[in-house]
């Protein structure tokens, strides 16, 4: 793939700041061999204020404590990726906020960093000469810097000693990709009510057909309701028209497509939205590794319009193993 590769250093306080509050955490991850931090910065879009927050790799509470360390959830590790933990995190809207990682990102996390509306990654230097890294360095090249062009996000190299940004890719701050299939937003003035909730998202399916979506029922800091709708589709910037060939083409356990719950995660934070516990529904079983995600996200209970589906058959042994030990329940709503 192309990449602008650029030699002009460029000095912004910021992103170092930040990358060594990542890095100062780094060590506390509990993940044995991959220890990974990130640190997401930004201004949130509607009240102005400044946030950041801090993460690393880890194991959900719940996992952790039921399941434990060792066993893989269907066929993904029990683990949220310290990118993805920053994002379901953060305490205002992710949308043109800054994330930087000590270690180069995986396509999973470009897809939610796309969807979260990140603008621009920083990577530790370090990162890149790490030996996990270089087994995977062809995931990071050859899909995750490519979704990161799709989508607009400017990824950087980060010297922290010598204050210096090695820009792999740049876009100007006004960039907008392509977006053909957004989430829908809808105000919801029933409020936390799951009767009328549950109503509501029959008559949204109804609307979809067949398609696979996930509606889950959000609360903004002002206190007022809205229904959120995503279906499957490729990470932003990618359209069904014309990057068909390149979405069919995906790399070995990667795809371009992002599954519905896993959208909704990450518009959540893009809006600065809080998902209601109890008010999710997905028309089928989420994948493994959604799943995963929703328990680091604080979520409980699912309702899932038919179990037996799923994309793949990890996400129902995911189910079954979360639903046994209590971490989340499942509610089949035909």
């Amino acid at each position: 793939m192309p990449h602008q590769t650029q030699k002009t250093p460029v000095t912004t306080a910021t992103p170092f700041i930040r990358m060594q509050q990542a890095v100062d955490i780094v060590n506390t991850s509990p993940h044995p061999a991959n220890k990974i931090a990130a640190a997401l910065f930004g201004r949130d879009t509607k009240t102005g204020k400044e946030f950041s927050v801090s993460r690393t790799n880890y194991w959900p509470a719940p996992i952790f404590e039921k399941i434990g360390t060792e066993a893989r959830i269907g066929n993904a590790s029990g683990t949220v990726h310290a990118e993805t933990a920053c994002i379901i995190a953060a305490a205002g809207a992710t949308d043109g906020a800054s994330l930087c990682i000590t270690d180069p990102f995986c396509p999973n996390c470009a897809k939610n960093m796309a969807e979260a509306g990140i603008k621009a990654v920083y990577i530790d230097h370090k990162g890149f000469k790490k030996d996990f890294v270089a087994r995977r360095a062809h995931a990071f090249e050859d899909m995750s810097m490519r979704i990161c062009e799709k989508a607009g996000i400017s990824v950087y190299e980060l010297w922290r000693k010598e204050e210096r940004l090695i820009p792999i890719l740049q876009f100007a701050p006004s960039y907008a990709p392509p977006e053909d299939s957004p989430v829908e937003k809808k105000p919801f003035d029933a409020g936390p009510d799951k009767t009328k909730f549950l109503i509501a998202a029959k008559s949204i399916q109804s609307r979809h057909h067949s398609r696979k979506i996930a509606i889950a029922l959000v609360k903004d800091a002002s206190g007022s309701h809205e229904i959120l709708t995503a279906r499957t589709h490729p990470a932003i910037g990618y359209t069904m028209k014309a990057d068909l060939g390149e979405i069919e083409s995906p790399q070995g356990k990667y795809s371009f497509m992002l599954e519905p719950a896993g959208r909704i995660l990450m518009h959540a934070a893009r809006r600065g939205v809080k998902i209601a516990d109890g008010f999710f529904y997905a028309t089928q079983v989420p994948t493994a590794r959604e799943l995963v995600n929703i328990t680091g996200a604080g979520l409980t209970s699912l309702y899932i319009g038919d179990l037996s589906k799923s994309r793949d058959e990890y996400g129902p042994q995911a189910m079954e193993e979360l639903k046994e030990k209590g971490i989340l329940s499942f509610t089949c709503l035909p």
